[in-house]
């Protein structure tokens, strides 16, 4: 997938899960400042580490890291200042982090062991999903995850209930011969983890940079005016989309300046019944029944709150000022757009004109093919 422009641009110009965009790389560099380092592991899976030798690293790196037990092999992704601000903003008490240290840089040894770990976490979920349902156990193993020197794996499984997983682990210890680390996931974690394409064309949030995974309810739609629509406002994960919680609070900012209530406004040719807002552009749709031929009438906030006062006042207002806002108010929702049926009815229509052409310019060619014939023997049609 091409990325140029993209913040998660890498140098292999394909997008890392969590890559961390470095907006000081045109700086001079800063990893003598901080002896952190942020290290990414395998789909969203990061830690951050001392470099208490303070060897030279950079972004992109494979280092060799304390793990409990054995070792491990990661991902450089931040280093210096950034690392630091990362890691005030991810860990809420750093007081009780516990650190482990970067041994060194991997060697060839160490990637060939890394690269044989890796190899052996396909076939190991496959076997762990079977061994699981050998068990009856009530839950699904979404990733295995080695460590980099083989030693130890990590199994992430989703389960809706409490598992009894300890002959689980004795039989995965038995048949894989590694030390099993049992961690579940939910739902959203494991759409981050197999990665995709979403609904809006763009890859998704939670495999390229979102690590909290806070509740979406519905209530979040209702108040942005969307349709509650089960199936449009599901991800990947088949709960509410995340990014149903990025406006929101845009959303609640500008619903502020609307009335607590809307009512419907009294007019000089009847009552006009609300039934549309537009809260970001701040425009109300209303209509009134038996009048303006039931065409819906667009009104801005402000001169829904100047009726509102008329009203109270006993005023009945006119409102035929505002019938030319519908259509200029459409128009400009579609600036950009293209209607496909208007296109696809063209199309339609210019293949049926050129349909005639080709039979008539068939027609000729056959009677230009006619009069090149040589004349046919008089005797002979005589006979």
């Amino acid at each position: 997938m091409g990325c140029n422009g993209c913040a998660m641009k890498t140098s292999s110009d394909r997008p890392q899960m969590l890559t961390t965009h470095d907006w000081l790389k045109d700086l001079p560099d800063t990893s003598h400042l901080s002896k952190i380092v942020e290290v990414r592991f395998k789909g969203t899976h990061k830690d951050f580490y001392k470099n208490e030798d303070m060897l030279s690293l950079k972004v992109g790196d494979l280092v060799v890291v304390a793990s409990n037990p054995g070792h491990d092999v990661g991902t450089v992704t931040l280093t210096g200042t950034l690392a630091k601000k990362q890691f005030e903003r991810k860990i809420k008490r750093p007081e009780r982090y516990t650190w482990n240290k970067i041994y060194r840089k991997a060697s060839d040894v160490d990637k060939q062991k890394w690269e044989a770990a890796k190899a052996r976490e396909y076939a190991v979920m496959v076997r762990s999903r079977q061994i699981a349902a050998e068990l009856g156990l009530n839950m699904k193993i979404g990733d295995v995850e080695f460590r980099g020197d083989g030693s130890k794996a990590i199994f992430y499984y989703i389960a809706d209930d409490r598992v009894d997983f300890r002959e689980l682990i004795r039989r995965y210890a038995r048949e894989f011969q590694i030390k099993v680390e049992m961690k579940q996931i939910g739902a959203r974690q494991e759409a981050g983890l197999v990665g995709g394409i979403g609904s809006c064309g763009r890859e998704l949030c939670c495999s390229s940079w979102r690590t909290d995974f806070s509740s979406v309810t519905s209530d979040a739609a209702m108040k942005q005016g969307l349709s509650p629509n089960a199936e449009k406002m599901a991800g990947q994960c088949g709960k509410l989309k995340c990014c149903l919680m990025y406006e929101l609070d845009s959303y609640l900012e500008a619903q502020e300046d609307f009335p607590y209530e809307l009512l419907n406004l009294e007019t000089e040719k009847g009552l006009a019944r609300h039934f549309k807002t537009e809260i970001l552009n701040k425009k109300i749709w209303y209509v009134v029944e038996g009048a303006y031929s039931n065409k819906p009438i667009v009104m801005d906030l402000k001169d829904v709150k100047t009726i509102i006062q008329l009203n109270k006042r006993g005023k009945r207002p006119s409102l035929d000022r505002y019938l030319g806002e519908e259509e200029k108010t459409v128009n400009e929702m579609n600036v950009g757009t293209v209607d496909m049926e208007l296109m696809e009815k063209q199309k339609t229509t210019h293949q049926k004109r050129r349909k005639p052409n080709q039979k008539r310019r068939n027609n000729n060619n056959n009677n230009a093919n006619n009069n090149n014939r040589p004349p046919r023997n008089k005797r002979a049609n005589a006979q």
